[in-house]
């Protein structure tokens, strides 16, 4: 798997590189933040950080996901399958920065030449110091290639859909435990 990935090692197709974390998101991309409650506690805080950072939530909410290493650290490389069967677009990232804090757990990638879209997104995993869990999803995004040019308004939508989704998903491994 690890070979499949490293194959032609494509570059970063975007600057910005750690804005999802230091912010203020960069001008001149669709922004995107969708904060997700999941739970109390600091058993449901770390299921659900392990559920993100392995690419658990990820699989469970339908992405087809090959990842270079099981948890994720900087400079990671993973490949997100979008869509379905023969509609599946291969989505090549790197993962720029990661956290695993006391009450942070989560990640950032940002997108390779190939990928659709140009951009970074963040998916994290906060705990209040009350206990209540969030799971956030942070992006900014561009149109890289000529179908995602042509879909314009509906690829920032599906963005947050699946946003939606992977929140849902998070909060339910989470409850599993």
């Amino acid at each position: 798997m690890t070979r499949l990935i490293n194959a032609g090692r494509s570059a970063f197709n975007h600057p910005d590189r750690g804005a999802t974390e230091h912010r203020p998101l960069p001008a001149g991309y669709n922004h995107l933040h969708h904060r997700t409650r999941i739970g109390h506690g600091q058993a449901v805080f770390e299921t659900a950080g392990a559920a993100v950072t392995t690419f658990g939530a990820h699989r469970a909410s339908g992405m087809l996901v090959r990842a270079d290493h099981g948890a994720v650290r900087p400079g990671s490389r993973v490949v997100v399958g979008i869509g379905f069967g023969p509609l599946r677009i291969s989505a090549p990232c790197q993962v720029v920065w990661t956290a695993y804090e006391p009450a942070r757990i989560g990640f950032a990638y940002g997108t390779l030449t190939g990928h659709p879209e140009c951009g970074e997104e963040s998916f994290v995993v906060y705990r209040d110091p009350d206990g209540t869990v969030w799971f956030e999803v942070t992006a900014f995004s561009r149109p890289a290639a000529w179908y995602t040019r042509l879909a314009g308004p509906v690829v920032p939508f599906l963005q947050l859909r699946y946003a939606r989704r992977l929140g849902r998903t998070v909060r339910k491994l989470a409850a599993a435990g």
